[in-house]
């Protein structure tokens, strides 16, 4: 089945570029827009004029206020590790192949109804241990009907990729091969400076056929309630609860019910020419007879400079609660729900529980290439809790008292071709700290990305 889906996107790919090059070297109207996001249905799509096949599938006239709109994009990855688990006696054949894509139809009727649907493939190869994050043969990624009401209000009822605020608590998983995805349904008010969106959500869990996933899975649901407001040019905060329900949830070897709510606060913008962006969350409930009371904080200040080459140095930190210890009766590890798989780069060794970081970076652009390189350190929060991998399950016991984790040095090289066509490398060295040299693993582990991306 991996080979008719694999010769399926082959065989899209092939038609495809032909119509991405003729679209990109025929010369465009003004009026003719053509802007791709990471959600496509926010995609800002204009063809007043089509020049030719392809931008007359993007604005395709049903009437005289509904249009219909196709497209998609296709990612392939190659992603190599050297001592992956920080040990070159193991095995180093650590290297695979990831192909994502995804296809969609955006049906637009005047400015209050709207229809999106988007069908995913996400396929692996020469890779042993697969996550469910790495393989989907085919499924549907989204699928929902939104409504406006009037100027203020509109709601949405189907399946949908989401980001919410800067992802750390909720993201659309961009990183791994596979989004995730959400049946829910969503109440939304809107005016000039404010947003408040109110929904009911059940994440789908993921299988790797074909239309397998299991839709409407009770065992897990999360609610929210999520303002954001611009108070000033240079002033905004996001106010939200979460309300997450976990039956059976697993966490550090104990398995029972988790409920658990978050109340998180966000400021951002800029101050004397700094951009920053600081967060703070808490956790309270119960996991089982254990009463939850766990929290985050995250500092991010970055500062622009507009020189001959312009660029940007920021810096990054957070703190992370673990817990405190195993019988007090109170656990303390922050959960991060729903949060990017590449929360520290595409490495991901590290996930955002237990954990104290500092990460500093600089990034900029040339042409058409940007740059980045950065480094973070890394420390436990809490001796006597362990370190997660970004889906927060213990990778590393706390099988002593030594705090620091290592250090990771990261470089990130993007080309931009065109409006359809992007190249990226990533690489990542982790140097271990004491705390994993005195858990046998001491090795310095090597992490390389390279990703190729076309949309269209």
């Amino acid at each position: 089945m991996m080979k008719i889906a694999t010769t399926i996107l082959c065989l899209i790919c092939l038609f495809l570029m032909p119509q991405v090059a003729l679209a990109q070297n025929t010369k465009q109207s003004k009026s003719n827009v053509l802007g791709f996001q990471w959600l496509r249905q926010n995609d800002s799509i204009v063809i007043d004029e089509p020049q030719d096949f392809y931008q007359e599938i993007k604005s395709i006239a049903l009437g005289n206020t509904t249009t219909l709109s196709f497209g998609g994009s296709y990612r392939f990855q190659i992603e190599a590790y050297i001592n992956e688990q920080f040990d070159k006696n193991q095995d180093q054949n650590d290297y695979w192949f990831l192909h994502r894509g995804m296809i969609h139809a955006h049906l637009k009727m005047g400015s209050k109804f709207e229809i999106f649907g988007e069908l995913n493939s996400s396929l692996v190869s020469s890779k042993e241990a697969i996550a469910p994050v790495d393989k989907d043969e085919l499924n549907v990624n989204q699928l929902f009907a939104r409504y406006q009401f009037n100027d203020n209000f509109n709601m949405l009822v189907g399946r949908q990729n989401m980001r919410l605020g800067t992802g750390r608590l909720i993201d659309v998983r961009e990183g791994p091969n596979v989004r995730l995805s959400f049946d829910m349904a969503q109440l939304q008010y809107t005016n000039q400076n404010t947003k408040i969106t109110g929904f009911y959500a059940i994440p789908v869990q993921q299988q790797f056929g074909i239309f397998d996933n299991d839709a409407f899975q009770t065992d897990e649901t999360h609610s929210a309630l999520y303002w954001t407001q611009n108070w000033t040019e240079k002033t905004n905060t996001d106010f939200y609860i979460f309300y997450k329900e976990e039956t059976d949830k697993s966490w550090n070897e104990v398995t029972a019910n988790d409920y658990r709510t978050s109340f998180g606060l966000r400021h951002f913008g800029t101050w004397q020419g700094l951009n920053y962006n600081n967060e703070f969350v808490y956790q309270l409930g119960k996991f089982g007879s254990e009463t939850i009371s766990a929290w985050t904080a995250s500092l991010i200040i970055e500062k622009e400079f507009d020189a001959a080459t312009p660029f940007t140095i920021g810096a990054k930190t957070e703190a992370i609660s673990g817990d405190k210890t195993s019988d007090d009766n109170t656990l303390n590890s922050f959960d991060a729900l729903y949060p990017r798989g590449a929360y520290f780069g595409r490495v991901a060794r590290f996930g955002p529980s237990n954990l104290i970081d500092v990460h500093p970076y600089i990034k900029s652009k040339i042409g058409k290439i940007d740059i980045e390189f950065d480094y973070v350190a890394f420390w436990r929060f809490s001796t006597n809790d362990g370190v997660y991998n970004p889906a927060l399950i213990i990778n590393y016991p706390p099988e002593n008292d030594e705090r620091f984790i290592g250090n990771q040095i990261g470089a990130i090289t993007g080309y931009q071709l065109n409006n359809f066509i992007s190249f990226e490398l990533e690489s990542n060295v982790i140097f271990p700290g004491a705390f994993l040299q005195q858990s046998s693993q001491g090795d310095t582990l090597y992490h390389f990305v390279f990703t190729t991306e076309i949309k269209f």
